[in-house]
């Protein structure tokens, strides 16, 4: 009998592996010596001992999946227990129970990976939906807002998956939120088709008023009209791009016709305000050299003149037209007093009433001076007091009579 550390080859050329739970055939060999028996089924164990090498640089080395890993570990475990090989057969099952349980924790750091990624596409997921319903709720920008949405799709495409139920929930609500929004769109557009043709409508009634009053000249009045279609035309809303364009091309166009005749006009007019106010200014140069006055009736004779043929110039400007007539105002009011002091001055009566009420001011006063040169005499204070007062006031209207009759020297 032939022996070996881990098999031997007993005498009738059966070969045996020892393991720990006991010896095992493997085979049988007839053909040649035993020690030629055992280096064949050693050759058989290296040629596991290779494969379990092998394996082991694959699952230590590489980023072989769990599942995989696991499949190759069973196939050689069972390919060594039941192997036709005399070796260290145990040492090999226990290189597989390591890698049993490298791979048992290469599987439990995929699973937490693995919930990780879903937990991380799932709240990715989430986030798409709300925005979505964001969108889809309240958006106004249908064309960014659309673009959007594609966009969220493709994101929501992009993640990874996350379990059946709530990926379906979530792709729900993402369809339904494309729907409400596509649905929204379209009644905005319907509605806006609606708020187009009434402008339209609107603002070609307008463009054929603003056509007809083109040509008037009724100034003041059309252009308060022209103000009041722009005001129309602006509470309108839009017509579609191309009947707006065409319609607004109208009435300006109508509208220039009128204002362009309008400032032709006034311009023609303005020239001749101007003409005006500088013949007045030249009339009031003239006005302002009958100051100061000697002879009012001849003023007034001058002045008279004056005024005709500055009312013959018309109108001027409305910024001048205040400074000219206030100048000539004032000449006319100096002229005026005059005339109303000459005619004081010519004047019999009121003379003879300025004479007569300074001699009876002066014949009370004499009066009064008597009638307290007796009271001081007296010793009557009180009709010393009063007669004082008496004697002041009258002096004072003396005065005032005095200069209203030197007014008639």
């Amino acid at each position: 009998m032939t022996t070996d550390p881990w098999g031997r080859v007993d005498d009738d050329g059966t070969v045996y592996v020892r393991t720990a739970e006991g010896e095992r055939a493997v085979g049988s060999w007839q053909a040649g010596e035993p020690e030629e028996a055992l280096a064949y089924f050693r050759r058989k164990y290296d040629a596991l001992v290779t494969e379990v090498d092998l394996l082991e640089q694959r699952v230590r080395g590489t980023e072989l999946p769990p599942a995989q890993a696991q499949l190759g570990i069973t196939k050689l475990r069972e390919a060594i227990t039941d192997a036709h090989a005399v070796g260290d057969l145990d040492a090999l099952l226990g290189r597989l129970d390591g890698l049993t349980e490298l791979v048992g924790k290469r599987r439990e750091e995929v699973k937490v990976a693995r919930d990780l990624a879903r937990a991380e596409a799932r709240g990715v997921k989430e986030r798409i939906v709300a925005e979505a319903e964001g969108i889809a709720e309240g958006a106004t920008h249908w064309k960014s807002g659309g673009e959007r949405l594609r966009q969220l799709v493709e994101d929501w495409k992009g993640a990874e998956r996350i379990d059946r139920v709530t990926e379906a929930a979530l792709w729900k609500r993402l369809s339904a939120a494309r729907t409400t929004f596509a649905k929204r769109r379209k009644t905005y557009f319907a509605g806006l088709d609606e708020e187009r043709e009434s402008a339209r409508s609107v603002k070609e009634r307008i463009v054929v008023q603003a056509e007809a009053l083109a040509t008037s000249t009724d100034w003041s009045q059309t252009a308060t009209a022209y103000r009041d279609m722009m005001r129309d035309w602006k509470s309108a809303g839009r017509a579609s791009r191309e009947v707006e364009d065409e319609l607004w091309t109208r009435f300006k166009a109508a509208q220039d016709q009128f204002f362009q005749n309008r400032s032709a006009v006034f311009a023609e007019r303005d020239a001749e305000l101007r003409e005006n106010e500088t013949a007045k200014q030249q009339l009031l140069t003239e006005a302002e050299k009958i100051l100061p006055i000697t002879d009012a009736r001849a003023a007034r004779t001058a002045l008279r003149q004056i005024h005709e043929r500055w009312e013959a110039y018309g109108p001027v400007p409305r910024e001048s037209r205040d400074r000219l007539e206030g100048a000539l105002r004032k000449i006319d009011e100096t002229v005026r007093k005059a005339e109303d002091s000459e005619w004081k001055r010519a004047n019999p009566e009121a003379r003879a009433r300025a004479q007569g009420a300074v001699a009876q001011l002066k014949t009370s006063i004499a009066q009064l001076e008597a009638q307290l040169e007796k009271a001081r005499a007296a010793g009557r204070d009180k009709d010393v007091k009063n007669a004082e007062e008496s004697l002041a006031a009258r002096r004072s209207w003396l005065v005032e009579a005095e200069r209203t009759l030197a007014e008639f020297s």
